[in-house]
């Protein structure tokens, strides 16, 4: 059982799944707080800056993707764990800024085991990483051949958003400067992720919720 003390932010735009495990964790003694989506969660942050950070991948507006690389960025000795219904199995996927990775749908016994897993982090002291260069990948809306698109970018360093024209660029790394601060910061576009995942995870999905009936299941 984790100490009290132990603050722990959920982020997901599914309210049924930050209720539950908003729940499941209090129980155990996090200090728990949840936010609807990224931008809720950085406001969040700014208000306390949490121990550690649980987070889905797939969200409106600032996706999962982007929240994970500004928290890596600005406070590196925040603990990750993303999630997504998405990807499939207990590995951290390509390009996501995170020290663990729960597959939505999975056992509760999962979560904790991975939550348990996590080294301690002392605040202030900031693990070695390469975070610093590391750009902001954003989920870009709408169609790639929108000259006139745009993103919201949080900066990694005051927390505030701003709108950046993005044209048609797909997958290519830029930089911008933040209208508050006038920090640089290097970002990439990425096509918008699809919802729905395939068939065979959500067979994979039934199963497992047969296999651990009458625990908490937590859904995508």
């Amino acid at each position: 059982m984790p100490e009290t003390q132990t603050s722990l932010l959920i982020v997901d735009d599914e309210p049924s799944v930050r209720t539950s495990m908003s729940r499941v964790l209090t129980a155990i003694g996090y200090e728990v707080r949840s936010a609807e989506d990224g931008f809720s969660a950085l406001a969040e942050i700014r208000k306390e800056v949490p121990d550690i950070l649980l987070s889905d991948l797939v969200m409106a507006g600032m996706s999962g993707h982007e929240l994970l690389s500004v928290v890596r960025r600005r406070f590196p000795f925040v603990q990750v764990i993303a999630m997504s219904g998405a990807f499939s199995g207990d590995e951290v996927p390509s390009g996501v800024a995170a020290d663990a990775f729960y597959q939505k749908g999975s056992s509760v016994g999962s979560l904790l085991k991975l939550l348990a897993g996590l080294p301690n982090a002392k605040r202030g002291l900031p693990r070695r990483s390469s975070a610093a260069v590391t750009p902001i990948w954003i989920q870009r809306a709408g169609s790639a051949n929108d000259a006139g698109a745009s993103v919201t970018i949080a900066c990694p360093e005051c927390l505030r958003t701003f709108p950046q024209p993005i044209g048609n660029s797909i997958n290519l790394l830029q930089q911008a400067d933040c209208i508050y601060c006038h920090s640089l910061i290097p970002y990439g576009i990425v096509p918008p992720a699809k919802r729905s995942p395939d068939p065979v995870l959500q067979r994979v999905r039934a199963e497992e919720t047969a296999q651990f009936a009458g625990q908490p299941q937590f859904y995508y």
